[in-house]
């Protein structure tokens, strides 16, 4: 698809820099007794408070470098700090051949553009993440695994990297890793490298997600795994565990599987793609909310608009960190959507989703932090219900969940045609701050959808204890993460499931006819002996991806558990996955990895090879199970 010219009536409205947007209201229902009014918003000059930076093509070139340098520089390192933004651009043109416009993207920060089409922002230049250098002052030790939590979306990126060195011209490097997603981007001019290899080794980058973009010859290089969804691409290169592509025009063949380590579906079974902000002719805010499909493959907006409704800014009550619960539940009471704006929010009692279609909107990665012991947010049985662009922290006191989907007791059949919806929602458990948590998100509703999380039980951060090296235990007592996953519901279908470090099941799949696209684990790196990693049964750890015994049907494809037992490196898992036998349970192209500490027995019970220190980095391979 072309880049689109922006109508004159948006390049005239258009502000040199607009800053700020605005908190949101529009009557929509009777607010509840004692409630306070609906708070006013401007549909064209909305106030989204000062972490939101709203640049026009009328901006001097200058003035948008300088402000995105800096940002850059604020974020890059800024791993487990509370700084939030989001950058969005009107329609239009930035940057130019001689005078492109380069920029890198730091943690818990969003790029956006804010038009209808990907094509209605173009920028000439590049938008980059490249390793950290962790060693020697930031000369050495250059790698991206630790690349979270950033976002780019929406937009058109026409490759200039003038004034770069030769190896920096080649390529519009993302080299990033878990709670990263790239969307409704279109790229041309040069290739996409999802590792950075000019920067000085290992150069090691961890898994990610892209989805509804329009890519160019792609360079995965040393991404251990990735998914690809709903995309066309113009080529593929390289893959060290596990790359999978699902409704990808262009993908490559995973004839040769294990090696090359790809895995290819034709078509997406589900698939919902992520709200967006964007900006009508008239020159007025809406968040567009795409509509759920079955069986695609492509780019939702190669021919058309994205099917979808468009929700009018005023129909959302816009929050900041100074609102409280009871505010946000009286707006949802009232039947508002919701939009979090960046920054972090203390939950102290739950947030509650009733009304079926609403939308919960994140904006630069707005992180929602239980305390008390909250469970910061519930949706009940409502169909539609879509949730995207949010984190949800563990706080100091332990909480028994930090998402609950659906009724415990089972609640109404809902819509398959209108699933509740995840898209790039985080679940963290430690990092910043200490953790406790029983389950991280915990599944009862039918026909939902999951796309792109990452549940995380941090395995380093800044919480004032050790890792459990030389028998040291803090972590493991102190950042309590019992369970990641619990899916209970039935034809939950999962596009992107990234579940890590937890202390017993990191995933437990009791619904029937689930469907999971994509799922990486890796194993706690932390815990102190064989003891602490033994099921009371008996059994040596915990897989990482359990199927309940009473499942019949279920489908996995493309799937990897990595153990690193660094406080113990003689601990043993006898298992990596976990599923019932029987015809209907189908795992496809999974593998289990020793990452340099422990050992699992076996792929998939009692089936595959032993990962140990003989063969570190080595997969341990079962292309189906049960054999066919």
């Amino acid at each position: 698809m072309s880049p689109l010219a922006p109508p004159p009536s948006r390049v005239r409205r258009a502000a040199a820099v607009v800053t700020g947007l605005a908190l949101v209201g529009g009557a929509l229902l009777a607010a509840p007794a004692h409630a306070a009014p609906p708070r006013p918003v401007d549909p064209v000059n909305p106030d989204f408070g000062p972490n939101v930076q709203i640049f026009g093509p009328d901006a001097p070139l200058t003035e948008i470098q300088s402000t995105m340098d800096a940002l850059a520089d604020q974020q890059r390192d800024n791993e487990m700090g509370s700084a939030r933004h989001a950058v969005y651009f009107l329609p239009g043109e930035y940057g130019t051949a001689a005078q492109p416009l380069q920029f890198e993207v730091g943690y818990y920060t969003e790029v956006a553009g804010l038009g209808a089409a990907p094509g209605d922002v173009t920028v000439n230049g590049a938008i980059e993440v490249y390793n950290r250098c962790l060693g020697d002052g930031g000369t050495t030790n250059c790698i991206a695994l630790n690349n979270f939590w950033r976002t780019l979306s929406n937009l058109s990126i026409q490759v200039n990297k003038a004034g770069q060195d030769g190896c920096r011209q080649s390529a519009n490097f993302w080299a990033v890793s878990q709670a990263v997603s790239m969307r409704r981007v279109e790229i041309g001019g040069a290739n996409l490298s999802l590792m950075d290899y000019c920067t000085a080794g290992p150069q090691y980058a961890s898994g990610g997600y892209i989805a509804d973009s329009n890519l160019p010859f792609v360079i995965s290089g040393s991404q251990q795994q990735w998914l690809t969804r709903n995309s066309a691409v113009a080529g593929w290169s390289n893959g060290v565990w596990n790359q999978v592509f699902s409704g990808v025009q262009g993908a490559p063949d995973d004839a040769g599987f294990p090696n090359p380590p790809y895995t290819t579906i034709d078509q997406t079974p589900v698939s919902r793609e992520k709200p967006y902000l964007y900006v009508d002719d008239s020159g007025r805010y809406n968040v567009r909310v795409p509509a759920a499909q079955t069986a695609t493959s492509g780019t939702s907006w190669a021919a058309a608009e994205t099917a979808g409704r468009s929700i009018p800014i005023t129909e959302f009550f816009i929050a900041t960190p100074d609102d409280s619960v009871k505010d946000i539940n009286n707006a949802l009471a009232r039947g508002q959507h919701l939009i979090f704006t960046p920054g972090v929010y203390d939950i102290d009692r739950t947030i509650e989703v009733k009304r079926a279609r609403t939308v919960i909107l994140g904006m630069g990665h707005a992180t929602l932090t239980s305390a008390r012991g909250a469970v910061p947010v519930e949706v009940k049985d409502a169909a539609g219900v879509v949730i995207a662009g949010i984190t949800v922290d563990a706080g100091e006191t332990l909480s028994p969940a930090l998402m609950r989907i659906g009724s415990a007791k089972g609640g109404k059949k809902l819509d398959p045609a209108d699933p509740i919806t995840l898209s790039d929602v985080y679940f963290r458990v430690g990092g910043p701050h200490i953790g406790k948590v029983t389950t991280a998100l915990e599944v009862n509703a039918d026909n939902m959808l999951i796309d792109h999380i990452w549940v995380w039980r941090a395995d380093h951060g800044i919480e004032g204890f050790t890792n459990g090296v030389n028998g040291d235990t803090d972590r493991w007592n102190t950042n309590i993460g019992t369970t990641g996953v619990v899916v209970n519901g039935a034809n939950v279908t999962a596009t992107g499931l990234f579940v890590e470090h937890f202390q017993t099941y990191n995933t437990v799949w009791n619904g029937q006819n689930g469907r999971v696209i994509l799922y990486q684990n890796e194993l706690p790196y932390d815990p102190p002996s064989q003891a602490d990693w033994t099921q009371p049964n008996g059994t040596l750890g915990y897989p990482g991806y359990k199927i309940g015994d009473k499942v019949t049907t279920h489908r996995l494809d493309g799937a990897g558990v990595y153990v690193f037992n660094q406080n113990d490196p003689s601990i043993v898992t006898a298992n990596g996955f976990e599923a019932p036998q029987t015809p209907g349970v189908q795992l496809h192209h999974i593998m289990t990895v020793n990452l340099a500490a422990g050992t699992i027995q076996h792929v998939v019970n009692g089936i595959g090879d032993q990962v140990d220190n003989s063969r570190t980095g080595i997969p341990a391979y079962v292309v189906d199970y049960p054999t066919p």
